[in-house]
């Protein structure tokens, strides 16, 4: 059985961001963050693979002193059902006594972000910070689960660009589409 195709996808698929947006977003993003880091160092810590694309352009809009990582951890390995979360890496840096900001594509429901988020703590991070580049406000969130930095909303559909992906593909999108 073949996936279904990306060409498919966009013939039908609304955009609901466009690059100049999410641009301004990031800038956005990046100066709220480099205001509540007020001089302090942090670990920037991208969650692979969604916040890659989105990752690299907020790095370069803060200013702060930030030391880079990631973390490898998915509930979807290229589903749209969530299960058991695996974790293919966790970060090389010490954590403890750390400002530590995650930084990913989306908060939909929050499970792994809420995972991710704990097991910095557990390492001894002082304190977790969360920056995403998209929300789903819809009530189906974790509970106690909120990004502190936020750049855009998304509609409570299957979203897909600027780092997520539709069947593996997309993620390259300049542009943040609905299904």
């Amino acid at each position: 059985m073949s996936r279904p195709k990306l060409s498919e996808a966009l013939r039908t698929a609304d955009l609901i961001h466009d690059q100049a947006a999410l641009s301004t977003a990031i800038s956005r993003i990046g100066q709220e963050i480099g205001q509540a880091l007020n001089g302090q160092s942090a670990v920037f810590l991208t969650i692979m693979q969604g916040g890659l694309i989105f990752a690299g352009q907020l790095a370069t809009a803060i200013d702060a002193d930030l030391e880079f990582d990631y973390v490898h951890a998915s509930r979807f390995r290229g589903t749209t059902e969530g299960g058991e979360l695996k974790w293919m890496r966790r970060p090389d840096t010490a954590l403890k006594d750390r400002i530590v900001l995650l930084v990913d594509d989306i908060l939909d429901e929050g499970h792994t972000l809420q995972a991710i988020r704990k097991w910095c703590a557990d390492q001894g991070a002082s304190k977790v910070l969360l920056a995403v580049l998209c929300e789903k406000r819809h009530g189906r969130t974790v509970p106690d689960l909120a990004a502190d930095f936020v750049g855009v909303e998304v509609p409570d559909r299957y979203v897909f660009g600027y780092g997520m992906d539709f069947n593996e593909q997309g993620r390259n999108l300049p542009a943040i589409y609905a299904l």
